[in-house]
């Protein structure tokens, strides 16, 4: 089958898009734990956070087998047939909960007597290592995804790679806005818990159209940009 077609080309630019839209909440995690570090690695971290991500997708791509083996059903549960991918789909779910309840407590009632030392505390390699084992989740989802759109691993993996730099190219952008904005962050923060609730449903076989969740973060993101630049606008003429 050559390689070179029309449908592997709108296979290709289908999935580097879905892959963009579904590494968003992806950027949002990596700026929200980059944003803790100290400022002269903050980059680098994101830069490596996001080729994490194209690797683990690339590795499943890869693993293709072994990826859809994991929608096999392993045991059933008050009816449910639980798979290895709602296993994973769940833990990650949870810990994204749990993680950004934990960021929103720090920010609104912070440790005083580690304040002044907060941004040091979290080492590189922990910042890394969580943003990995969100890398592998988010990676499942958008992987079983893609393999249900295309059949061609080169286009699959081609469309990964795409989109990954696309990201690369805004990751840093994204990620200073949020630290400027504390409102953003605490917005951010949300949206996490949102998707962390997505997450776990999916893992308990109650699937939610991800258009819902989707226009839930694009609305209230509308509506606190509106709220800068209206307490911009308010600035201003004082």
């Amino acid at each position: 089958m050559a390689l070179f077609t029309v449908e592997n080309l709108i296979a290709f630019l289908t999935l580097s898009a879905l892959e963009i839209v579904l590494g968003i909440d992806n950027i949002v995690f990596i700026a929200i734990i980059s944003n803790a570090l100290p400022a002269e690695i903050q980059s680098r971290a994101r830069k490596i956070g996001l080729l994490l991500a194209m690797g683990t997708r690339i590795l499943l791509l890869l693993g293709i087998t072994w990826v859809m083996g994991l929608t096999a059903p392993i045991f059933a549960v008050l009816g449910h047939v639980v798979t290895g991918r709602d296993i994973v789909l769940l833990a990650g779910g949870l810990f994204l909960i749990a993680k950004s309840t934990f960021e929103i407590h720090e920010k609104i009632e912070p440790d005083k007597g580690t304040e002044h030392v907060g941004r040091k505390v979290r080492g590189f390699a922990a910042a890394v290592t969580q943003i990995a084992i969100l890398d592998i989740v988010f990676s499942l989802d958008s992987v079983i995804t893609a393999v249900g759109m295309s059949g061609e691993i080169v286009v699959m993996v081609a469309a990964v790679v795409a989109a990954v730099l696309v990201m690369m190219l805004f990751a840093d952008a994204i990620s200073h806005f949020v630290s400027r904005h504390p409102t953003i962050q605490m917005l951010a923060l949300s949206f996490l818990i949102l998707i962390g609730v997505f997450l776990v449903a999916e893992g308990l076989g109650r699937h939610i159209d991800r258009g819902y969740i989707y226009f839930a973060m694009a609305f209230s993101l509308l509506v606190e940009l509106l709220n800068l630049r209206a307490r911009k606008a308010d600035a201003d003429g004082h």
